[in-house]
């Protein structure tokens, strides 16, 4: 329900109070921009070039800018307060004081937020190779080499390690909100769904709220989120829905993708999960059935390409473990992250090196400048939930 003016007002004031403050978030390694860059909260210096795309419910708007002052380019998202109602006016609200909050080499960073008029507007770095999902839809369709993933795999570990050691559930975990950047830096974005498990200055063991419009996340969220029992959840629903992209980024499909809610529920509670499909999993379609992945043989591309492949047996494992049922089973980050199967993670040069033997030059994220920035702007995708997927439920 559209809120009244009245409601429109309050809900600008408390937005508004949020972005007077200028980014200050720091990486531990690589920043995205120069530390020494303000960027403040008047929207005149920022020069927008190209529109970016919408998120998937429709509620922001990402635009290519030029930060004037500094001749720095930057990612703008921008919500319309007139199309907000109460929950999600509040969802964006935590969503921007958490990513001030947070300041790690594997997560996104904000470099700021302020208001323009009806509109919110959060200021993010450009991520130049956009998402691992938007890499899979236009490269890799029928899903990421090996090597890249245990990269992107371990950077979203050490994410999610320094996000639960400070009490923060992600729950949003997915190919989406992977993003990398032109230098080969991959980040966690997607926080407007955590939550924490820390109240009123009190660590609880577990936690029972069902994230508020999740739905665009379901085929990812553990079943013991789903359930909604009085188990509750914590942290380790971080590690299934790792698990569950981990499938996604290999496969080249979204887990589930088709399933009946009701169904995909069913299979989640029972322990049934998807798996990685190589030449030791899959499964031809001879009797006109669909396997789990909606792989269908007489694709002959796809058919070729999982027919002939081989995971090695420790990705076999490592997503095993993190899609395990019991969740008082299913391991840390930092245990996972002890596996030999992430020494072989790319550095952010090498990653660059890898992905660009994949993609076309033409699609090669090089430097932007004035004259190709509309070019460009087509080619790059920001953290905004740009899932090309409509979901209905």
């Amino acid at each position: 329900m559209i809120l009244t003016k009245l409601k429109i007002t309050s809900k600008l004031g408390s937005l508004k109070r949020l972005g007077t403050k200028e980014g200050s978030s720091k990486c531990d390694e690589a920043p995205d921009m120069p530390q020494s860059t303000k960027y403040g909260a008047n929207s005149e210096d920022y020069k927008r070039i190209s529109v970016l795309g919408r998120s998937t419910t429709g509620l922001a708007t990402v635009h290519l800018a030029v930060h004037k002052p500094s001749d720095s380019w930057v990612a703008l998202k921008q919500y319309n307060l007139d199309e907000l109602d109460r929950e999600n006016a509040d969802l964006i609200k935590e969503e921007i004081i958490l990513m001030r909050q947070l300041s790690h080499s594997c997560i996104l960073s904000s470099f700021g937020s302020f208001v323009s008029g009806n509109n919110v507007v959060c200021i993010l770095p450009v991520m130049g190779f956009g998402s691992t999902a938007d890499l899979i839809a236009r490269h890799f369709p029928t899903g990421l080499p090996e090597q890249i993933i245990v990269t992107v795999l371990k950077a979203v570990l050490q994410a999610l390690q320094y996000l639960h050691s400070k009490g923060i559930i992600h729950r949003a975990v997915r190919g989406s909100h992977i993003l990398i950047s032109s230098d080969g830096y991959v980040k966690l974005g997607g926080f407007r769904y955590s939550c924490g498990l820390v109240s009123s200055e009190r660590w609880n063991r577990k936690v029972h709220s069902f994230p508020p419009n999740s739905e665009p996340n379901l085929n990812w969220l553990s079943p013991e989120l789903l359930e909604q029992n009085l188990e509750g959840y914590n942290e380790k629903s971080d590690i299934y829905s790792v698990g569950i992209t981990a499938c996604e980024l290999a496969n080249g499909i979204v887990p589930y993708f088709g399933t009946c809610k009701t169904l995909m529920l069913t299979e989640k509670v029972k322990g049934f999960h998807p798996q990685l499909i190589d030449a030791s999993t899959f499964i031809p379609n001879g009797h006109g059935e669909e396997d789990d992945e909606n792989y269908k043989e007489d694709n002959d591309e796809v058919s070729r390409v999982v027919k002939t492949r081989k995971f090695s047996d420790m990705f076999h494992s490592v997503t095993e473990y993190c899609l395990e049922r019991d969740p008082n089973i299913r391991p840390s980050p930092k245990q996972i992250l002890t596996l030999p199967f992430f020494k072989t993670a790319l550095s952010p040069p090498s990653l660059v090196q890898t992905l660009k033997s994949y993609i076309d030059p033409a699609d090669f994220p090089y430097q932007i400048q004035e004259e190709n920035a509309d070019q460009v702007a087509c080619e790059l995708m920001n953290n905004l939930e740009l899932d090309p997927i409509k979901w209905e439920f």
